[in-house]
């Protein structure tokens, strides 16, 4: 489920002084968690859309480091929520499809005696508190010691459907419904899960307390349904849309595996939006819940500023994933472009640069090893992925990679301006970013790039494990059928 990553954060890093005096040492830092669903990098900070309104996400980029070029280790809430709390990759747990929060580490050789981010914090003398989706649905019992508890549901819902039946053209029996479908409601802001979450939120924020706290918040929106209230549709006239760039014969030189990946019966195509005129108005929603979701951000970056936290707190806004929004031929995430894996990801702290763009590649992986880092705690050496605070402090030069799966043995990688995907069955795509934006021309064949598809070639996981039994994606016919298929091996 863009999505975004936006981390900022407010606090001292280690290596520098945090004592106000030489005599007296400072508090560790706080921790503000906060998880946005489906988002993009439509923000303007990013330069996402030319009808983007995200004012307080631009305002956290102001206030730190900017990473323009973060992705997802999976294009897919489920696992990509698992990676991010586990720090390891979905190639090393087989967590590929959606799996409860409760059975990440039942019978997971890799993940049963795993630290879940939240945990570690606690192990280290953190009050903990989550409210929403943060993990799949909520968290596994026990993670935190205040819960506020899970969202049941996208809604509030109106009691018919107003434009897209949530089958299309799938089985009904056999692949589900999807919630997607479009339209201003409900009438306030008030009756929004969202806005509810950041009410509860705002309350711990306005409190006192005797050791650091780790406080999260996982907001829905813009995941589907784009249902918010009118008045953030009116802040995108729909005569003022632009459409995304998209060309019909977009997959002809694709393999015929991403085809079947990209097969997703139940969303709508954008073939279907052109012929039906509904072009303009899924992205006006996507852009309406989007402005949404970024005034609940100010509404919780304005408490912080008001409370006796504000000065020693690191704050973690991130999202699961990008999202499609008619590139590649539908609206929806699930694939391993890079509209569907590329993040916005942002660290603020008054020890690093304000106004700093980087644009090497970076992962979401990196979350759970950057706040260890920015918090002063001991590294957890189960971690897979790196933290980006010397990155950030200009302390590190080499070049990075950043790495995507989709199911087993498919992995998306982008370094260094190109994207390289391998497929199962040895099929690839490589795109030359600088040349090509969109990703419309696959370079796999043109032996200029020999030597690059090399280099990506070996930045591929050598551990590629099986599904574990507990995760699942059955909404997708083609994982469906490669689970079944490699679960007999």
């Amino acid at each position: 489920m863009l999505g975004v990553l936006v981390l900022v954060l407010i606090g001292c890093h280690p290596s520098v002084d945090r004592s106000s005096s030489p005599n007296e040492e400072a508090a560790p830092p706080n921790v503000l968690f906060i998880a946005i669903d489906d988002l993009n990098t439509w923000l303007g900070c990013l330069g996402g859309h030319a009808n983007s309104k995200t004012p307080n996400m631009d305002r956290l980029a102001s206030m730190g480091v900017l990473f323009s070029n973060a992705h997802c280790q999976a294009p897919l809430c489920g696992p990509s929520r698992a990676s991010v709390m586990t720090g390891l990759r979905p190639s090393t747990t087989g967590i590929y499809g959606m799996i409860r929060d409760d059975t990440i580490r039942s019978e997971n050789p890799a993940t049963r005696d795993i630290a879940f981010l939240p945990e570690y914090f606690r192990a280290h003398g953190y009050h903990t508190m989550g409210i929403g989706k943060l993990f799949h649905n909520h968290a596994p019992k026990g993670v935190f010691d205040e819960s506020g508890g899970r969202v049941r549901g996208f809604g509030p819902t109106p009691a018919q459907r107003f434009v897209w039946d949530g089958y299309g053209t799938s089985d009904r029996t056999r692949y589900g419904r999807t919630s997607t479908d479009w339209g201003a409601y409900p009438e306030n802001d008030s009756l929004m899960p969202d806005h509810q979450s950041t009410d509860w939120t705002i309350e711990r924020l306005q409190r006192s307390y005797d050791q650091p706290f780790f406080l999260g918040v996982g907001f829905l929106r813009p995941h589907v349904p784009l249902y918010v209230p009118q008045k953030w549709f009116d802040l995108h006239p729909l005569d003022d849309i632009k459409e995304v760039p998209y060309r019909e014969d977009d997959l002809e030189d694709v393999p015929a595996v991403a085809h079947l990946i990209n097969d997703l019966p139940m969303m709508p195509t954008t073939e279907w939006a052109i012929k039906k005129g509904q072009w303009k108005n899924i992205i006006q929603a996507y852009l309406a819940c989007v402005s949404f979701v970024d005034h609940q951000v100010g509404r919780l970056l304005d408490a912080l500023e008001k409370s006796e936290h504000a000065k020693n707190t690191v704050i973690v806004l991130w999202s699961d994933h990008g999202y499609r929004l008619g590139e590649k031929g539908t609206f929806a995430k699930h694939a391993l472009w890079e509209t569907a894996t590329n993040a916005p990801l942002i660290f603020a702290a008054p020890n690093l640069p304000k106004d700093k763009v980087i644009d090497t590649p970076a992962e979401m992986l990196s979350i759970y090893p950057t706040l260890l880092e920015l918090c002063g705690l001991p590294n957890n050496e189960r971690n897979e992925g790196i933290s980006l605070v010397p990155v950030m402090q200009g302390q590190k030069k080499e070049k990075a990679f950043a790495i995507t799966t989709f199911g087993r043995h498919n992995h998306g990688i982008k370094h260094d301006g190109f994207r390289y995907i391998r497929y199962e069955d040895g099929g690839a795509e490589l795109y030359d970013h600088t040349n090509d934006p969109h990703e419309w021309s696959n370079q796999i064949n043109n032996p200029v790039f020999q030597g690059r598809i090399d280099l990506m070639e070996a930045l591929l996981p050598t551990t590629n494990v099986n599904w574990d039994p507990s995760s699942l994606y059955k909404f997708q016919p083609y994982f469906v059928e490669q689970k079944a298929r490699m679960s007999n091996e």
